[in-house]
């Protein structure tokens, strides 16, 4: 079976199952699947390639994933790399596997992709936790974030899929099924209707958890499904970003301190027992230390325990690396306070 080494987010790990699957047959293969979401991210991924070649030098080297689809050439660069594949060509990955191609780079425009693919994983070597990808891409474009250009437009995978992906999981023998994707809240034609839907027709379902939910688009029917099953989780991850109105607008963010607290308050009536975490980027272009303030009060008036705490780092042709910058020790500096508050 090929070697898949994985990188970054839930979606990745998902995606990283359905590429060991297609590729069980073949030897002498490592599959790096990246991440992109900061510099540093794909500086990593960078240095294991290089390790892994050093490691297994009579294995090709194959690199996919959202640093791939914006660094192609890059990459393609590296003597370590056999192939380059873009988000796109990730999906059918044993094709090019089984082609010979005069170019290493084969990474196409992702927004023209139309679909996320129809493959049913059958499990998650080394997990209890199974995840199902119902969305792809992003149609928002908050000003720090490159992953929209790494993985498309918004597309979502029709819930009879969903459906069966999750059976067929449940059959392996998982407890928890986590719903994942680059931006779940929006995914077509509703979020909340799909969750409804898998709820009603897999009442066996022991635990249903889900990825980052955007508090701009966790709307009412979510919250009154909190209160009408049981099987959802008790843990919420919201991705707020900032605890400070002006951060959060010029971030391009869709909600304001006071929507997340008013959203914790109203679940937190209905189901006392969920606890809240969340993402947070620290030292945002132009962050004042009374902004950052305002983030840490956040934590306490919104309730949130479990925090995912990140210093701001520029990602080239986003509109925030033009902005005013903070010293990256700055950045650093504030991020080490919100995890230690996080760990009060």
């Amino acid at each position: 079976m090929a070697e898949v080494v994985t990188f970054g987010c839930r979606i990745n790990a998902y995606e990283s199952e359905v590429i060991k699957e297609k590729l069980k047959d073949y030897d002498k293969l490592i599959v790096v699947n990246t991440c992109a979401v900061t510099g540093e991210a794909e500086r990593q991924c960078r240095q294991t390639i290089r390790k892994l070649k050093r490691e297994n030098p009579d294995s090709d080297i194959i690199v996919t994933g959202c640093s791939a689809q914006i660094n192609a050439a890059k990459l393609a660069d590296m003597p370590e790399v056999t192939l380059v594949l873009g988000n796109k060509e990730k999906r059918e990955i044993e094709k090019y596997v089984a082609g010979i191609f005069a170019d290493k780079n084969q990474v196409s425009d992702i927004f023209t992709d139309s679909d996320c693919g129809d493959y049913i994983i059958t499990g998650f070597e080394g997990r209890h936790k199974a995840f199902v990808q119902i969305q792809q891409g992003c149609n928002h474009r908050c000003t720090y974030c490159i992953i929209p250009y790494a993985r498309g437009r918004n597309r979502s995978v029709p819930a009879e899929l969903i459906i069966r992906q999750i059976r067929k999981l449940l059959t392996a023998g998982y407890k928890e099924i986590c719903l994942t994707g680059v931006d779940i809240c929006s995914y077509e034609p509703s979020f909340s209707d799909l969750v409804a839907q898998i709820l009603e027709q897999i009442p066996e379902l022991p635990l249903l958890a889900f990825g980052s939910l955007d508090p701009a688009a966790t709307d009412d029917k979510f919250i009154n499904l909190l209160h009408k099953y049981n099987n959802i989780s008790n843990y919420i991850h919201f991705s707020i970003q900032s605890g400070d109105n002006e951060v959060l607008h010029r971030m391009g963010r869709r909600h304001r301190r006071e929507d997340v607290i008013k959203l914790c308050n109203q679940i937190r009536e209905i189901k006392p027992q969920v606890k809240f975490g969340s993402d947070f980027i620290c030292g945002f272009p132009t962050e004042t230390e009374q902004a950052f303030e305002n983030t840490c009060k956040l934590v306490s008036e919104a309730g949130l325990s479990k925090l995912h705490v990140f210093p701001y780092s520029e990602r080239s042709g986003t509109p925030a690396a033009k902005m005013e910058q903070l010293p990256m020790e700055e950045r650093r500096r504030r991020a080490a306070i919100l995890r230690d508050l996080s760990e009060e």
